[in-house]
């Protein structure tokens, strides 16, 4: 075993339990945080505070087997230097959206289920979430899943913490694949429209083509801008690739920037949204055609090979946004409200509506793993899981 932090029982997880039994009982919301990275995301934090961070530490890494469990409240970069040192990581390179006080931890990191420029290639959060423990609304202590990829056995509970955002359970241990680091890496520059970047996307997906990442974002005008494309894999691949695909290599240095500015959403185009604009995140089909503009909406960015929009409007617009994703099989949810978006008493948070039958199932699952509804009430609205 290398890396590994001794496995016995923590006390944690016993004060944690009789907690939530508390809670339970007097049915007294609580409000599950690591380290706030992500507290702008919900429609209201209510509940009294259970902090994770105490709850750190490596339980148990394997290199040759590509697995690592960690505890909840583990940092997200403490990981990710462990895994580094071996020539691992996590492929789907989470975002922290957080500095500081604000540090994000593995258990946000599930919770959330947010993955960054390499989903589109690499997969999700919950693709690669082994197993985990959790403690439910009752304050059982409850595992699922395991340490291997073909684990079968009951329900797939441990995926559906993934993207839950703590409304289910308060995670505990997390067992999680890892990949190594690709060899070879590049990336490439072209200067296009946002249909010229789609079409061009679409074409190469029919290809061969080690395309890990894809980033398209507007140079100012209604008609221009760039586009860059990341390749990684195998050094003959991504030669190959180089050879084929045309464009303008951009340095290492410059690349690596640019690729964590998108991750973390540091790129200006996140970071000078005007105060009474929000974020939205819109997922739609890859091939969907380039999105209008209105005089208060600016050009969106664009990831994942088109399947992932980002639209800067006033809440006004939910509506229509909604609409518009519907309108090609998408969906639209308000990532990040503007500086100048104050929240009332709204459930909605910018969601698309939930179907009956969908609502349906969410509200059972609620009910089965939390009937009083005390872990974190209002982050998703109506017990909406995301």
């Amino acid at each position: 075993m290398d890396q590994a932090v001794a496995a016995s029982h923590h006390p944690t997880v016993l004060d944690w339990q009789e907690r939530v039994r508390s809670a339970h009982a007097h049915k007294a919301p609580l409000r599950i945080r690591g380290g706030g990275s992500k507290d702008f995301y919900g429609v209201r934090l209510g509940g009294e505070l259970l902090d994770t961070r105490s709850y750190s530490g490596i339980v148990s890494y394997e290199p040759s087997e590509l697995v690592v469990t960690v505890r909840s409240g583990t940092p997200l970069a403490q990981l990710e230097q462990v895994l580094a040192e071996r020539g691992q990581c996590l492929a789907f390179e989470p975002p922290h959206l957080g500095a500081g006080v604000t540090q994000a931890t593995v258990g946000g990191m599930v919770a959330a289920g947010l993955s960054g420029p390499a989903r589109v290639s690499a997969g999700a959060v919950r693709d690669y979430i082994l197993g985990l423990s959790m403690i439910n609304g009752v304050g059982e202590h409850l595992t699922f899943g395991g340490q291997v990829m073909k684990n079968v056995a009951g329900y797939d509970v441990s995926r559906l913490m993934a993207g839950a955002w703590g409304t289910l359970g308060l995670l505990t241990d997390i067992s999680i694949k890892v990949l190594p680091m690709q060899r070879a890496q590049a990336t490439l520059y072209y200067e296009c429209s946002q249909q010229q970047a789609i079409d061009m996307l679409a074409g190469w997906r029919a290809q061969p083509l080690p395309i890990n990442a894809s980033l398209w974002q507007s140079d100012g005008s209604s008609d221009s801008g760039h586009l860059l494309v990341r390749l990684r894999g195998a050094m003959a691949a991504v030669e190959a690739a180089l050879s084929h695909m045309g464009g303008t290599m951009l340095d290492h240095a410059q690349a690596d920037g640019a690729w964590l500015a998108c991750r973390e959403q540091q790129l200006p185009w996140f970071t000078q949204m005007e105060a009474d604009h929000a974020l939205w995140r819109l997922s739609v089909p890859a091939t969907t055609p380039a999105l209008p503009c209105t005089e208060q909406t600016i050009q969106p960015l664009m990831e994942w090979g088109g399947a992932l929009r980002w639209v800067q409007a006033p809440m006004q617009h939910a509506a229509a946004l909604h609409a518009m994703a519907a309108s090609v099989g998408g969906s639209a949810v308000c990532f990040r409200p503007g500086e100048a978006v104050r929240w009332a008493s709204s459930d909605d948070f910018g969601y698309t509506p939930t179907s009956p039958a969908l609502r349906q199932v969410q509200q059972r699952l609620k009910q089965a793993f939390d009937p009083n509804g005390i872990f974190n009430p209002g982050r998703l609205g109506d017990w909406a899981i995301s």
